[in-house]
């Protein structure tokens, strides 16, 4: 679907009248906070990923140190410790 640059202009004039002025840098900041939140989670698990290839067996003394998770990069004030299922733990 090509867009000619009326159309773009007309959608973008509509989006400014219905979300108004103020919230259109908010929503921006807090879409771009997200973007940061996924990409750093991606890079995480692929991180998890690659390590559990070479990994040593689950009952080993290095699983043991509590692992933590932050919302994004840098941001240590809502970091929070994860406790993780044991395999050994019966149910």
């Amino acid at each position: 679907m090509n867009l000619r640059p009326t159309e773009i202009i007309l959608i973008l004039v509509v989006i400014l009248l219905l979300f108004g002025a103020k919230k259109l840098p908010d929503m921006a900041r807090s879409l771009g906070k997200s973007a940061r939140i996924l990409k750093s989670e991606a890079k995480a698990m692929k991180k998890d990923d690659e390590a559990a290839a070479g990994a040593p067996p689950a009952d080993s003394p290095a699983q043991d140190a509590p692992k933590t998770i932050q919302a994004a990069p840098g941001d240590v004030t809502s970091s929070r410790p994860v406790t993780e299922p044991n395999r050994t733990t019966q149910s």
